[in-house]
């Protein structure tokens, strides 16, 4: 199961096509290997290596972060603010890489920190793009709708003013893979006194832009 994914990303009947599986079967199998990420579902609904491969595999590096290591402190230089990237893990989203501003007021958010997918930028960013059935299944819990992650695919970036902890606003934008598929969530946040309460105005051609870099380093 886990070989027919390691070369390209594949959805439900290609899986079928690969490992000869029935079809019940082969969603049975690849929805555990989910709930363990070992795989992960794309936006586009196709199955992909997950992310506890990389970190059974020890000293494996993982592309994403090495990106983050160089793109990140930028952002941080540029704005002035705490920056993060986020992956999302189900029904909740993890902080994998981040950039502090040396000193002030900031909205610190540890490596490793799980946050919900109901609220915030970043929440709103990785599921604008989540296939029907795991949208909609965000959207139960979610502090924004249907219509808010369609201007999210609008304008190509999210923002978000005291949703997720009162006083912080924050904006993200989608980082792409190869394929298109959006794998992770560049954010940049710190208190609404200080960046205002319409963070995407100020930062949002920043945050693209890092996007982009990101990418461009994958």
């Amino acid at each position: 199961m886990l070989g027919a994914v390691a070369k390209e990303p594949c959805g439900l009947a290609e899986l079928c096509n690969r490992t000869g599986l029935p079809r019940a079967t082969a969603h049975r199998l690849a929805v555990g290997l989910e709930v363990h990420r070992l795989l992960r579902r794309g936006s586009d609904g196709r199955w992909r290596p997950g992310a506890a491969l990389a970190e059974l595999a020890g000293g494996a590096t993982d592309p994403l972060l090495d990106a983050a290591s160089a793109v990140l402190p930028r952002l941080r230089e540029v704005t002035g603010e705490s920056v993060q990237l986020y992956r999302r893990d189900g029904m909740q989203r993890i902080c994998v890489a981040a950039a502090e501003p040396p000193s002030g007021l900031r909205d610190t958010v540890p490596v490793g920190a799980r946050l919900p997918m109901s609220a915030g930028s970043g929440a709103k960013v990785l599921a604008a793009w989540l296939d029907q059935p795991t949208q909609r299944a965000v959207l139960a819990d979610a502090v924004f709708g249907e219509r808010t992650l369609f201007e999210v695919r609008r304008r190509g970036w999210a923002q978000s003013v005291g949703e997720r902890e009162p006083g912080v606003a924050s904006v993200s934008a989608p980082v792409r893979d190869g394929t298109g598929a959006v794998i992770a969530a560049v954010s940049v946040s710190g208190p609404v006194e200080r960046i205002g309460r319409r963070p995407g105005g100020r930062w949002a051609a920043d945050l693209l832009a890092a996007a982009e870099a990101l990418q461009n380093r994958l």
